[in-house]
């Protein structure tokens, strides 16, 4: 009786040594790229402000969203165990305002955030205003830049 056929498999070709040859990955950047990294950096934000953004963004953002969580945990373990009857729609609105107030937080995070040496203040309103102008301004730089 005759073995069926195998298919061969195909390895890559050993090196001298035994070893499989190491595929070099192309790894060069062009010149517009380099210079449009270098012009970022340059013009973007300085770590401390973005590290108070991300201290701001975390807190502003997390405890809202960890919160919309809970809302469904809580909701199904009172269901569940016939505490409370609760309808759906009630568990979802609650849940999606959490949600809504986490991304007003991110929102909020980034633009309450102090540009000068200070942390500011624990809310940070006094820098809303400053933050806008900032941004505004880039953008408009932006569009004069592209045209």
């Amino acid at each position: 009786m005759a073995e069926p056929l195998k298919a061969k498999k195909s390895f890559p070709k050993k090196a001298k040594n035994g070893l499989a040859p190491k595929i070099k990955k192309k790894q060069s950047l062009s010149t517009s790229t380099k210079a449009k990294t270098s012009n970022n950096q340059a013009s973007g934000i300085p770590k401390p402000v973005a590290n108070r953004m991300a201290r701001r963004i975390a807190i502003l953002t997390g405890i809202p969203t960890v919160t919309g969580m809970c809302v469904f945990i809580a909701s199904y373990l009172a269901v569940s165990k016939g505490i409370a009857d609760i309808p759906p729609v009630l568990t979802l609105i609650t849940s999606a305002i959490c949600f809504l107030i986490g991304l007003l937080g991110l929102s909020f995070g980034m633009l309450s955030a102090s540009w000068e040496d200070t942390p500011g203040s624990l809310l940070g309103l006094e820098n809303v205003q400053p933050n806008i102008k900032r941004m505004r301004d880039a953008f408009k730089l932006d569009q004069q830049n592209k045209t």
